[in-house]
Parts: C-alpha cells; sequence; structure tokens
C-alpha cells in the first residue's frame, strides 16, 4: 500500500484516523502502531516479523548503553553488536543479490563454476528504518537521547506509517516526547490535511507524469535518441524523483500533523542551488544530517587536515550512493557527488562559488542532471550510453519514434519548472499551504482548503482512471 493508492486514500486512511480519535488518548499510541504494522504487512506481510524482532533486540540492547549503566567497553560492544545487527540485515537483504552476481561474474572470468543462489527479496524501506534505528542507539550511546519509555514506544517511533518506507529519517530526540504525549488540535489537522493534498497532487499529478516522459527516454535504445531526446529524458527524470520525493515528504509531514506529531522538513527547492553543496543542503535534508552526523563528523570531517576532509567527503557519498542502490551506477553517483563537493571546498573562498545566481543556479542544475542520469539508469554502461547522447548535438539519430507526448506532459513540464524555478527565487511556492491558520483570515483559509480538495478530486481522478503509479523506492 501506498499514499497514492485509492486503497489508502479511501480505506485505509479515513478507517485508522476514525478509529485513533475514537480512542481515549492513552489508547492511541497502540491504534497507531496496530495501524502502521497493518500498512508495513500490506505490502510486505513475511517481513513484519523481521521488522519487529530487530526492533525489539534494538530496544533490548539499548537499555544496556547509557552512560553508567556498563562498563564503557561492555556499553561500546553492546553498541557495535546492535548497530552490526542492523547494519547486517541491511547488507543481507539489499546487497547479497548484488555481491553473489559480481562474485559469479568473476568465477566466470576465470573459468570456475557459479556460486548457487536463491534471489533475496528487498523488504520496503529498509534503508530508512535501518538508518533511523542507527541513530537511535548512537544517540543513546551518546547520552543526546533518552532510552525509549518502553518496547511499544520504540516500536512506534520505527513503524509509524507516514515516514516508514520514504522518510524523512526521523531521529529519535526529535518525537521521543511526541510520542508520550502530544497536542490534536484541529489547526494542526487542518494543516495536515493541506500539506498531505500539497503532496499528493506533486505525486500524482506532476510526478508520475514526468515519469512517463524519463521512462519512453531511458527506455529507448540509445541509438535512438536524439541529443535533444536525451535532455528531454534527464529533465523529466530531474522533476520527477524531486516531485516524487518531496511529495512523499509532504504527505508524511502532513500525516503526521493528522496524528498530532511533527515531522521536519526534508527538502527546501533544491534546484534553485548555486552549488552542489548548497543543493546537499536542500535536497534529502534529512538524510544529509545523518551522513554529516553518524559518518562524516566520526570520520573526523573537517578536522584532520584538508587532504583527510576531501577523503571524509568522499567516502560519505560513495556511502550514499552505495545506500541509495546495489549497483555501480549508484557508487558512480555518490563518486560523482563527493567529486563536485571536493571542488566546492577547492573554491570556497574564490569568485568562483561567488557567481550571481542567474550562473550559479543553471551550471549547477545542469550538474545535478547528469548525475541523475547515474541515478536512472539500469546499469552503469547505460549511464554512458545515454549521457554521451546528451553531449553529442549532431551525431544522433531523430528520437521522436521514442516520445509521443500531449498536451498533458508539456503542461506539467511547464509547471514543474514553474514550482522548482520561479516565481521568486525567495519564496517557496507552497508557503501559502504551509502558513497556520490562526496567522490566515477566513478567506485565505478557505482558498487553501480549496485548493487542498481540488488537489485531491483531481488526483484521485487520475488514480482511478490509470493503473500507471511508480513507486520508485522498491530500489531503496
Amino acid at each position: 500500500m501506498i499514499f497514492s493508492s485509492i486503497t489508502f486514500l479511501f480505506v485505509f486512511l479515513p478507517a485508522l484516523l476514525a478509529a485513533y480519535y475514537v480512542c481515549p488518548n492513552r489508547h492511541r499510541n497502540w491504534v497507531a502502531l496496530a495501524g502502521s504494522l497493518f500498512f508495513y504487512a500490506w505490502g510486505a506481510p513475511r517481513f513484519v516479523l523481521v521488522l519487529v524482532v530487530s526492533s525489539l533486540a534494538d530496544y533490548l540492547l539499548s537499555r544496556e548503553l547509557p552512560e553508567g549503566r556498563r562498563t564503557p567497553g561492555r556499553r561500546k560492544g553492546m553498541l557495535a553488536l546492535a548497530v552490526a545487527m542492523n547494519i547486517g540485515l541491511l547488507l543481507y537483504f539489499k546487497y547479497a543479490n548484488f555481491f553473489v552476481a559480481e562474485l559469479n561474474g568473476w568465477l566466470a572470468r576465470f573459468g570456475a563454476g557459479e556460486v548457487a543462489w536463491a534471489a533475496v527479496a528487498l523488504p520496503i524501506g529498509i534503508s530508512f528504518f535501518t538508518f533511523q534505528k542507527v541513530s537511535y542507539l548512537v544517540d543513546v550511546y551518546r547520552g543526546t537521547a533518552q532510552v525509549a519509555r518502553n518496547a511499544a514506544d520504540y516500536l512506534l517511533y520505527v513503524t509509524l506509517f507516514p515516514q516508514l518506507i520514504a522518510g524523512p529519517i526521523v531521529r529519535y530526540h526529535d518525537v521521543a516526547m511526541q510520542l508520550i504525549e502530544r497536542a490534536h488540535t484541529r489547526e494542526r489537522f487542518f494543516t495536515g490535511i493541506l500539506r498531505f493534498c500539497q503532496g499528493l497532487g506533486k505525486k500524482v499529478l506532476v510526478a508520475n507524469t514526468m515519469a512517463e516522459v524519463a521512462d519512453a527516454a531511458f527506455g529507448a535504445a540509445p541509438g535512438t535518441l536524439s541529443c535533444g531526446g536525451a535532455w528531454l529524458g534527464a529533465v523529466a527524470y530531474a522533476f520527477q524523483i524531486y516531485f516524487d520525493f518531496s511529495g512523499y515528504s509532504d504527505m508524511a509531514i502532513g500525516l503526521g500533523r493528522m496524528l498530532g506529531i511533527e515531522f521536519l522538513e526534508n527538502f527546501n527547492r533544491p534546484y534553485v542551488s548555486r552549488t552542489i553543496t548548497e543543493f546537499w543542503r536542500r535536497w534529502h535534508i534529512s538524510l544529509s544530517n545523518w551522513m554529516r552526523e553518524y559518518l562524516y563528523i566520526p570520520l573526523g570531517g573537517n578536522r584532520r587536515g584538508g587532504a583527510r576532509t576531501y577523503v571524509n567527503l568522499w567516502l560519505v557519498f560513495l556511502v550514499s550512493g552505495f545506500w541509495h542502490g546495489a549497483a555501480w551506477n549508484f557508487v558512480a553517483w555518490g563518486a560523482f557527488h563527493g567529486f563536485f563537493l571536493c571542488l566546492d571546498k577547492v573554491f570556497k573562498n574564490t569568485r568562483v562559488l561567488r557567481a550571481p545566481a542567474w550562473v550559479g543556479i543553471p551550471v549547477t542544475f545542469v550538474l545535478v542532471l547528469f548525475s541523475w542520469v547515474l541515478f536512472r539508469a539500469e546499469t552503469l554502461a547505460q549511464a554512458v550510453a545515454y549521457m554521451g547522447r546528451m553531449v553529442d548535438a549532431f551525431g544522433a539519430a531523430p528520437g521522436a519514434a521514442a516520445f509521443e507526448f500531449g498536451r498533458r506532459h508539456w503542461t506539467m513540464l511547464a509547471a514543474a519548472f514553474a514550482l522548482c524555478f520561479g516565481p521568486a527565487l525567495k519564496a517557496h511556492p507552497f508557503d501559502f499551504m504551509r502558513l497556520e491558520p490562526a496567522r490566515a483570515t477566513v478567506a485565505q483559509a478557505a482558498g487553501r482548503f480549496a485548493v487542498a480538495m481540488v488537489l485531491l478530486v483531481w488526483s484521485a481522478a487520475v488514480l482511478a482512471t490509470s493503473s500507471f503509479n511508480p513507486f520508485i523506492y522498491f530500489r531503496f
């Protein structure tokens, strides 16, 4: 079950909210937990036990981690065991197929027999909830977070359905008190509806439409693509992944507000960035913060000299790339961003990075486009061939046969450009949807609600009449 589905919109969500608000406050965590486990079981029933058992093991081990609970050596050993368990599960489920395939490839080169292997299925959302679990364990060890009040609270933190399968990556201390006691107000619920509908519209109306264009481009044989067709496909995918991912984050934030829980923002108009460094301050903010806090700083950050800083940056983004997917093109994507982040640091205090917005934004966007080709392609070889079409303005074959676009595609492409780069670079185009009702007039609140209802009805109509609703997080 995904947020952008008829079943979720008109069956699961109304039933859950009804049960949640009918129950007394003291029982609402149990309703949210039961609903979250049901939500996960809907799409991955055989993995619910893995999620629950590993989470309970986390909780038991975390009780041994606070300072003074055990000797320093024992605490460190418990932390290592808990982190190793979670990373081990991630490595097995997400990367075992990749490693075995690579091993068999090398064995074939030397004429050796292949290793027999039954492919392992990927649990939905494992990349997100693994990082969430690790952050909890490390924070308890460091003393920046308290041990969860009980196993149920911790299990709810891990499995809470708004952020379970696509983030944002939530740190325990940001929601710990809200799991114990939280405010349920009409204003918070109202703004949650607005934010959810905003995200739904971004996902269904914009992202899905752009996905049709991107799929046509990346699904075509590279030799059939024109230079313009290749660029169009790359731009379409850039808009698809942004509106899909930020749309899901919007929906998660909105759902959280409906349940009385505040999640931190995960996107801040990344395509108006002037540098790659700024891009990563604006894109998937929760992942960037996680990588900095739990990998970059422990590696030494920028405290061990310039050379080590560059190595640390590079390593962090290699890990980030591999975290996104078990394929060499994801590793190349991480290396690409790591390289340009290092360049940003080299030229940090020069005029190169002080270029005006009309120079910095398009240059950064073009770099990001090339990186998205690495991200979207099925293999590294396909990515290289595709990028070859993007830089070959004269030698490519006509690509019109690969693209059949109607007015809807071009309209949404124009809308995506407008929402990402205009009307003003200083303001978020959806700020009017984020303001608290207390700061709005009755007419403004009514206008926002009307816009939200239009997005909801329009999105539902599209979902009801089309079976095309890609879920890109299956790869993650």
